[in-house]
């Protein structure tokens, strides 16, 4: 008897775009990962360490404009067109079922952010966030090693007011990226801006930094919430490695985005068995370090 191949179980646009705030509600802080390809989000989708109630995995994907970028051999200074993105997006929809926020850089003009907000709510992506910068992007873990500008905060309020205007459905999220203590601008700065985003309809704050130490955004969490309860707050550790999840819960943060780690992972991996076979003249050396085929092919719903 002919039987079907199995198939990747996969989401419904809406039941995705809802997840992240189900989510939410239902655990109080979430794990995010980026996912760079589909076969990255599958290994992400599957990463689990124990059983049951007390099992740990990760609650979403992060689209991060730096890894997209990278793996195509471009800049992260905008110049990766947002199809390109979008297309990658839904070729990882297609094959797993966990929530999407997405990385938006600065949102562009109001008017396109308003036609993008649309597109990414039909495709099912559950957040954007924007970061509150102003002309040609520049990674912000640069700081001000490079010319970094804020965007006016009226202007960046009526951004995010175009975006929530544009929306058609209640799930979908606008979060703003405060980037105050990345370019020294201060506290004061941050908590003003951060107050006056969340005035004009962003759905959550991020908070971000380049120290190495983690005090500034843990004092930024503590005095946000002393004017902002419940405002979703999300931070991305890539410079505070240290830290522990369960630390940046019990600062109350709700979304914690390990943004660039998977990728930075694979290419040392992809570089030292380059080398290695270029060295010995075959690969034996080199299969240590390489997923076996046999597993490599269990990835993938419906190989077999």
């Amino acid at each position: 008897m002919n039987t079907l191949p199995s198939f990747p179980v996969v989401a419904t646009a809406g039941a995705r775009r809802r997840a992240l705030r189900e989510a939410l509600a239902r655990k109080g802080c979430l794990r995010v990962i980026e996912a760079h390809n589909p076969i990255c989000a599958l290994i992400a989708e599957s990463a689990r360490i124990g059983a049951g109630a007390d099992g740990v995995e990760y609650d979403a994907f992060w689209s991060s404009s730096l890894t997209d970028s990278t793996v195509r051999g471009k800049p992260d200074t905008g110049a990766l067109d947002i199809r390109y993105r979008l297309s990658n997006i839904d070729e990882i929809f297609d094959v797993t079922t966990k929530p999407m926020i997405i990385d938006g850089d600065s949102g562009g003009h109001a008017e396109h952010f308003r036609m993008n907000v649309r597109t990414l709510e039909r495709l099912g992506v559950s957040a954007i966030i924007i970061e509150d910068k102003v002309g040609l992007k520049r990674n912000s873990l640069l700081g001000n090693s490079v010319v970094q500008r804020q965007e006016a905060i009226g202007t960046f309020c009526d951004k995010i007011a175009h975006g929530k205007a544009a929306q058609l459905t209640a799930e979908f999220m606008i979060i703003a990226r405060v980037e105050s203590l990345v370019l020294d601008a201060g506290m004061h700065d941050a908590l003003r801006r951060a107050g006056a985003y969340v005035d004009a309809g962003a759905d959550g704050i991020m908070i971000h930094s380049n120290r190495d130490n983690p005090a500034e955004i843990l004092e930024f969490a503590a005095r946000f919430r002393a004017r902002h309860d419940s405002v979703p707050l999300v931070c991305v550790p890539t410079r505070h490695s240290a830290v522990p999840f369960g630390e940046f819960r019990r600062h109350r943060f709700n979304i914690v985005i390990y943004a660039n780690h998977l990728l930075r992972a694979a290419y040392p991996a992809m570089r030292s068995v380059a080398l290695a076979i270029l060295e010995h003249g075959r690969t034996l050396e080199a299969e240590a370090q390489c997923l076996p085929v046999e597993d490599m092919l269990g990835l993938i719903p419906g190989t077999r």
